[in-house]
């Protein structure tokens, strides 16, 4: 029972207020450091999820001192494992510059050819996940159909040819100034501004598809208005509200960190 004629509990100021904002780094060599341990975090997180098959799929980032550098995961080693230490440095033509493993030159060239469309790109992602898949082998686009899918609305784009990894420079142009890319019978390519933001923007492009083709298969989606779209993707489209999703979730640092959402 609330005792008689006792003030209401001020509210606390906002000022006072805990709230997580994206690392700054005075130091490339600390902002290096701050990289690649994302970079190896968001692949082990990836690996759990199911998003590899096989020797596919790469995560880059770019460095943040070298020109056209960019720390990217070895050819043929599973995503669970990978620590900072494991990733390479590959410039721009694919060659390692730094690290004892070969890299998946073919499949690099199209990150460096989208890192070098968009300089201000931190992070790539371009891996294989079921649903983002079935989606491009659709040649469809991503429907504004959930609040979450909206983010999307007018903010990515599909190529809607089959372009093989040989046509990197291609996939690269065809991304535009948008966060994601639909490569038709491929799957999906995400980018952000951080390594964080790029890896959310992947796996919610994935659970977008997923639940698109599900209410495909059930009936006939109800899409949201032009002017609601929008303004949804204003409020939570931007890379900033896409690294704040992912840390819940990202793995903090350590090889068997993060959450595993797989199993909850």
């Amino acid at each position: 029972m609330p005792v008689p004629d006792q003030p209401a509990p001020a509210p606390v100021p906002v000022e006072r207020l805990g709230f997580e904002m994206p690392p700054v780094h005075a130091d490339p060599a600390d902002e290096r450091a701050h990289r690649k341990e994302r970079l190896a975090g968001a692949l082990r997180l990836l690996g759990r999820l199911g998003y590899e098959d096989g020797v596919a799929g790469h995560v880059t980032a770019r460095d943040p001192e070298f020109e056209d550098c960019y720390w990217v995961n070895p050819f043929g080693r599973a995503f669970g494992a990978l620590t900072p230490d494991d990733l390479l440095l590959v410039d721009g033509d694919g060659r390692v510059v730094r690290g004892e493993r070969r890299v998946n030159q073919l499949a690099f060239a199209v990150h460096a050819a989208v890192h070098r469309e968009r300089p201000e790109v931190v992070a790539v992602v371009r891996t294989q996940a079921p649903y983002g898949r079935a989606l491009a082998a659709l040649g469809e686009l991503l429907a504004p159909i959930t609040q979450e899918a909206c983010a999307f609305y007018e903010d990515h784009a599909l190529l809607d040819e089959y372009a093989g990894v040989e046509d990197a420079g291609r996939i690269g142009r065809a991304l535009g100034p948008y966060k994601a890319l639909i490569l038709r019978n491929r799957g999906l390519l995400t980018v952000g501004d951080s390594v964080d933001a790029a890896t959310w923007w992947f796996i919610a492009a994935e659970r977008a598809a997923q639940v698109q083709l599900i209410a495909r298969a059930a009936g006939k989606p109800a899409t949201i208005d032009h002017r609601a779209a929008v303004a949804t993707r204003e409020r939570f489209g931007s890379d900033l509200a896409a690294w704040v999703s992912y840390q819940p979730i990202g793995p903090q640092g350590e090889p068997n960190g993060g959450v595993n959402i797989m199993n909850g």
